[in-house]
């Protein structure tokens, strides 16, 4: 596996935890993945992690989480967060999200950044595992709000690839951005075809 330390730069909110560390790359290692990139020496970075298409995204994602030991936030569905698994979604850095009434989470989101320190924010630009027409731009209206870089991050099913992309500095044409990211994701093949 790649020399994981050099992916990650010291400005990056990490875990901590060599345990937890050791479960994520031995997760990653016997399901065959492996990571291309690295992350910029950013303090506070919104992450897009796409294409989005079955629950295995979240198993991976967490690996890779753990395996690069960083501390990160994710928006999830609210009704994931039910006993048993809602204290663990929590300690793990999620954030349960209303989509019936979403109004009020970019402001949130943004407000959160503002604060000292490192943070990471994990956003899936599609919102949900079902194909969908176009990427939501909530995650967008974040980055460009907060004034943080966006990352963009590919579970490439084809090759086993955690791909670390692109930092994008997020401009006022929203839409012109949403179009820019989608063609990025446009040849990352999922775990579901779409």
């Amino acid at each position: 596996m790649t020399d994981l330390a050099a992916i990650v730069p010291p400005s990056l909110p990490r875990r901590g935890s060599a345990a937890w560390r050791w479960i994520g790359r031995t997760v990653m290692r016997l399901a065959g993945w492996r990571f291309e990139g690295r992350f910029p020496d950013e303090p506070k970075l919104v992450v897009a992690v796409a294409p989005h298409t079955s629950n295995w995204d979240f198993v991976h994602g967490a690996a890779a989480m753990f395996a690069l030991d960083l501390r990160l936030s994710f928006l999830g569905k609210h009704s994931l967060f039910v006993w048993p698994f809602s204290s663990f979604l929590r300690w793990m850095g999620g954030i349960p999200v209303d989509r019936s009434s979403a109004h009020g989470v970019v402001g949130e989101a943004i407000a959160a950044f503002r604060g000292d320190g490192a943070r990471m924010l994990v956003i899936a630009p599609e919102g949900t595992r079902r194909k969908v027409e176009r990427f939501k731009t909530g995650f967008l209206h974040i980055a460009r709000g907060a004034g943080v870089p966006l990352q963009l991050v590919a579970l490439d099913y084809a090759t086993r690839t955690v791909r670390i992309g692109p930092r994008l500095a997020v401009g006022e044409d929203i839409e012109a951005e949403r179009q820019r990211v989608e063609a990025y994701y446009a040849e990352v093949r999922g775990r579901r075809a779409r």
